[in-house]
């Protein structure tokens, strides 16, 4: 059975400090991820407000928590993860303090720092964060989401030195004016992906070409989606394919 064609972009639900949407229903494997933008600004006076929503972490989460110097680092990490418990949980159907969240292994190592999962069969996410916004994509087979803010030219130029060849001829031919946004493209395709094969960046970002035009490259066994998020940021995922559809 073929899969549908992913769309190249889609636009994310948009969570809410209020009570979840009701009957989430966990995607199963093939289906498109469910993908939902947070906005911490909005959160992060919600959970000033009521600290409570802290009870929800576990002891590691809590401890990392507590560890950033920067309030602006804490509340970034509190509204995610809070924030990514309570969709879970919502899936779940059951609280989000009691989800067990652990880590798969490494698929190049295989050490205890692969793809961060849920316990007992949960469904498969990701998340990603920077600058105001937090990105969570769900789904019924591995996936990798990542949100980053649009860099200046300096900064892409810079880190476009570690991308495929074909990226990095695509971004020298394009002017300034367009190489930010090409690169953003790039490069959160390339993150999603290697997030969701659990590799992260030691995988090699000049592995695999993902592409820097508008729409993203065909990258066998995954499905890449650009996503459409607030103005200065950049974001995608990447979802796993089921066997007899990857191509």
């Amino acid at each position: 059975m073929t899969a549908p064609t992913p769309p190249a972009r889609i636009t994310p639900r948009v969570l809410g400090t209020g009570p979840l949407p009701d009957g989430l229903e966990r995607p199963g494997p093939g289906a498109p991820a469910h993908v939902w933008l947070l906005r911490i600004s909005s959160h992060a006076a919600a959970l000033s407000a009521d600290p409570s929503g802290l009870d929800v972490f576990d002891a590691t989460e809590r401890q990392r928590h507590q560890a950033f110097i920067r309030a602006a680092d804490r509340d970034r990490y509190a509204v995610a993860h809070v924030g990514l418990r309570r969709l879970l949980g919502g899936y779940l159907g059951t609280e989000p303090g009691d989800i067990v969240l652990v880590r798969e292994p490494c698929p190049l190592c295989g050490g205890p720092h692969g793809r961060p999962a849920v316990s007992d069969d949960g469904p498969h996410f990701s998340l990603s964060h920077s600058g105001d916004l937090v990105l969570i994509a769900v789904a019924g087979s591995p996936v990798g989401a990542d949100v980053e803010e649009i860099p200046t030219v300096s900064v892409a130029d810079d880190v476009a030195r570690s991308l495929h060849p074909r990226e990095r001829a695509e971004l020298a031919a394009l002017p300034p004016a367009d190489r930010t946004l090409a690169f953003s493209r790039c490069w959160t395709r390339k993150e999603a992906y290697l997030k969701g094969t659990g590799e992260g960046l030691a995988g090699g970002p000049e592995h695999t070409y993902v592409g820097t035009g508008a729409e993203p490259a065909d990258v066998t066994g995954w499905a890449l989606v650009d996503v459409t998020v607030d103005d200065g940021y950049g974001a995608a995922i990447a979802t796993a394919l089921p066997r007899s559809s990857a191509h």
